[in-house]
């Protein structure tokens, strides 16, 4: 019974992470948003104190149930580990733990935390690694058959689908995302959880956390017979048959070994009702300290750190535009500053799909490497949308009301003199300025003819790329937008 309950709650995690980052209209994060805000590391980040107390709660009461029910690259190691154990059964065994490996893995993590190298640190990170899956992977084969399905609607009279664009936000994240999950799927099919139990941070730090659990399985020595069919079970490696023991900082508490226990001796059960050993106790003092220790060194590093409208203007083509070499990268309103966004964010992409107007991608500057930026080839941001604020989990975009939304100065726009049709083609244009949402921009005067250029009032403007996003200029546009490495009120 444990474990099919284990089974329907990681399914429903898994089912609605996945739909989170899938969903291009916006609907369902009213609904599912909490639940990319109750992963662990975001929690932390963002400083969601009711989050981190209540994981904590669960994991000293239960174990690491958020491994194998909340975690979506827990779960996803599950299925893959479920799909080959259909063809080869009971091909676990136990396993000494890697500590040496495990704990280089998250010392590593915690020094590039600490270090301010966000995107390198959270390419071991399991949320973020899940989330760069499901962008790059699954969301455009999730758009392809709903293009699909819209085209096989409309032939039939039927509007139930719209169509949405697929397009390549980044090379280099897609390339991340494709060797991640080719990894993964290599260890988790030869080896269950084995990225689990010697990659992954987070199930490190728990790992340490739940041996001070106060539910485990427990092992009854007196009912055992010795078949290991426990341990050749058991995808974290973790139950030693010979000496009727379980690593409890690698189980997972996925149930599959009282499932499959015929003489019922495994049992879940209070830790007080387990005998104990003077060498047992000993064990527990060492880990008590390894913990304290290392969970106050990740604590002192990350506390340290609608379907897409497109408007045309007059008959130019606003297709197969170049983003201009920017000096600073431009944020989403919400992330206050260059720092506090790189600080926070997990490169999980979840606010680059969220986008309605294809305003975000990762960035494949080697220094914000898949760090989301804003750029204005596809779109602009809108001083009526803050969904980017409203997705982050991790605190690198704070929610911002649309009210604030419309005055907050992202950004800058600059004018290329040379670049504009006024000069190169001797026409009138003033798009830049007809767009504008502040009244930054205004025409003046070309010396010496009746034409009218840009020029733009700084103070007014808030770097919502309506301007670059509507020049005609090709391939560069004549004003483009440079980001502000502190945001602040227009």
């Amino acid at each position: 019974m444990l474990r099919k309950l284990r089974i329907i709650l990681a399914a429903f995690f898994f089912a609605a992470l996945t739909l989170l980052f899938l969903d291009f209209t916006g609907a369902l994060h009213a609904w599912l948003g909490w639940t990319a805000k109750v992963q662990a590391l975001e929690a932390v980040l963002a400083l969601n104190a009711v989050v981190i107390i209540g994981l904590v709660v669960v994991v000293l009461l239960f174990g690491r149930v958020y491994c194998s029910v909340i975690c979506p690259l827990g779960i996803t190691q599950d299925i893959i580990a479920w799909i080959h154990g259909n063809r080869k059964k009971n091909r676990y065994s136990f396993k000494k733990a890697n500590n040496w490996l495990r704990y280089g893995f998250l010392g590593l993590f915690i020094i590039l935390m600490i270090l301010g190298l966000n995107a390198i640190a959270c390419l071991i990170a399991p949320y973020s690694a899940y989330g760069r899956i499901a962008t790059e992977l699954m969301a455009p084969v999730y758009g392809w058959c709903n293009n699909l399905f819209a085209a096989i609607a409309q032939r039939a009279g039927s509007y139930a689908f719209y169509p949405t664009e697929v397009w390549m936000k980044s090379l280099p994240t897609f390339i991340v995302a494709a060797v991640t999950f080719v990894l993964i799927f290599i260890l988790a099919w030869k080896g269950g959880r084995t990225w689990c139990n010697s990659v992954c941070p987070v199930g490190t730090t728990l790992g340490l956390l739940s041996r001070f659990s106060l539910f485990k399985p427990v092992i009854d020595t007196e009912k055992c017979n010795g078949c290991t069919l426990c341990s050749r079970k058991c995808k974290a490696s973790c139950i030693n048959p010979a000496e009727h023991k379980i690593d409890y900082s690698r189980c997972v508490v996925c149930m599959d070994c009282l499932e499959n226990c015929h003489q019922g001796a495994i049992s879940y059960k209070p830790v007080f009702l387990m005998k104990s050993k003077k060498k047992e106790t000993a064990e527990v003092d060492n880990s008590r300290r390894g913990f304290l220790a290392a969970g106050a060194m990740l604590l002192s590093a990350v506390t340290l750190k609608a379907q897409k409208d497109k408007v045309k203007a007059g008959s130019a083509k606003l297709q197969n535009k170049l983003a201009p070499a920017r000096k600073t990268p431009v944020k989403p309103a919400g992330s206050q500053s260059l720092k506090n966004f790189s600080d926070h964010c997990v490169t999980c992409q979840l606010c680059v799909t969220k986008c309605p107007y294809g305003v975000l991608r990762p960035s494949s500057d080697p220094d914000t490497l898949m760090q989301p930026e804003m750029s204005f080839e596809n779109g602009f941001c809108r001083v009526n949308c803050n969904v980017c604020s409203t997705v982050c989990p991790a605190g690198a975009i704070l929610p911002v009301s649309l009210e604030e939304k419309s005055s907050i100065r992202v950004g800058h726009a600059v004018v290329i003199a040379e670049n504009c049709v006024v000069r190169t083609e001797n026409v009138s244009c003033g798009n830049c300025a007809r767009h504008c949402p502040a009244g930054a921009i205004k025409m003046v005067p070309l010396e010496g003819t009746k034409l009218l250029v840009p020029a733009v009032n700084a103070e007014r403007c808030i770097g919502c790329g309506s301007c670059e996003y509507h020049c005609p200029s090709r391939p560069y546009s004549a004003i483009y937008v440079e980001g502000n490495e502190i945001h602040s009120l227009a």
